[in-house]
């Protein structure tokens, strides 16, 4: 396994990988790698030759009041996992090689960016969709694998290497869980022992409105079934805030404001919540 540290360096050893006939596989990461971040990993390898993985704390993801400063990190501890995931190459640059002094160049996809995380945080899908074209340019990869946690983001790059013409695969892959099933995130570990007993109410709470939903009989309205995701939600001590309960297609993140005439389609379900200063989020896919 070999640490890359420019994009030059990386650019050089993609492009003779793909004259080669190699196919590349990559798993984008902000490092602190979990089983979630393996599972990935365990993918781009079944799929192809050659897998690459970047570990960058993307500082264009985060505003000012969020947690980049204290966000998880622990390269040694990658790398010993990456080596036994069987990973061939980890990008692993500093700021100044990704961002060099007047960077001024950043993309922005408009209208599903609107919404949700974007209507939270609001530039941070322009880091997102930033930072994961300049890591396809750089890595070249054939296929890029990714979790389904992140659906928003999925959309977008889905939306980005379509609109632009990429030439990757984006795969995405189940959200892996713990046994409690709570997703999966580097910022777990800043849960209290009563938040970490808390937070896996959330997926309980997603899987309450899937039951809900693909009930035969069950024929409330959306804003109903949302205040008794929220009045559940509520009834855990630590949950400080509900950002959002959202009903939307999977596709299009246009929302979904009534369970009637949904036949056939896919709605993303999802959710994201406080626990003072951490901030979960999580969703599930229904096919109706």
């Amino acid at each position: 396994m070999k640490i890359l540290r420019t994009a030059g360096s990386a650019q050089k050893i993609t492009s003779r990988l793909r004259l080669n006939n190699k196919t590349i596989g990559f798993v984008p990461t902000m490092g602190y790698l979990h089983e979630g971040h393996l599972s990935l990993i365990k993918t781009a390898r079944k799929k192809a030759e050659i897998v690459l993985i970047s570990i960058f704390i993307n500082p264009l993801q985060f505003s000012p009041r969020e947690d980049l400063a204290k966000y998880p990190r622990d390269f040694k501890r990658d790398e010993k996992l990456c080596k036994v995931a069987g990973v061939d190459y980890i990008f692993y640059p500093d700021v100044k090689e990704m961002y060099p002094k007047d960077y001024s160049t950043y993309v922005k996809i408009e209208n599903i960016t609107n919404r949700l995380e974007g209507e939270i945080r609001p530039r941070h899908f322009i880091g997102v969709a930033t930072i994961v074209l300049k890591l396809f340019n750089i890595v070249q990869p054939h296929l890029a694998v990714f979790g389904q946690k992140d659906a928003q983001q999925i959309c977008i790059i889905k939306k980005m290497v379509d609109d632009l013409n990429v030439n990757t695969k984006i795969i995405v892959c189940p959200t892996v869980r713990e046994q409690d099933g709570l997703a999966m995130s580097s910022r777990n570990v800043y849960l209290t022992k009563q938040q970490r007993k808390d937070a896996p109410y959330l997926f309980k709470v997603l899987e309450y409105a899937k039951r809900k939903i693909l009930a035969e009989n069950y024929n409330r309205d959306i804003d109903f079934l949302k205040g008794q995701m929220n009045k559940l939600i509520k009834s855990r001590p630590t949950v400080t805030k509900i950002d959002y309960i959202s009903f939307n297609d999977s596709r299009t993140l246009d929302e979904i404001k009534t369970l009637k005439n949904i036949k056939n389609k896919e709605i993303l379900i999802s959710l994201a919540v406080r626990f003072s200063n951490v901030r979960l989020i999580d969703n599930i896919v229904i096919k109706s």
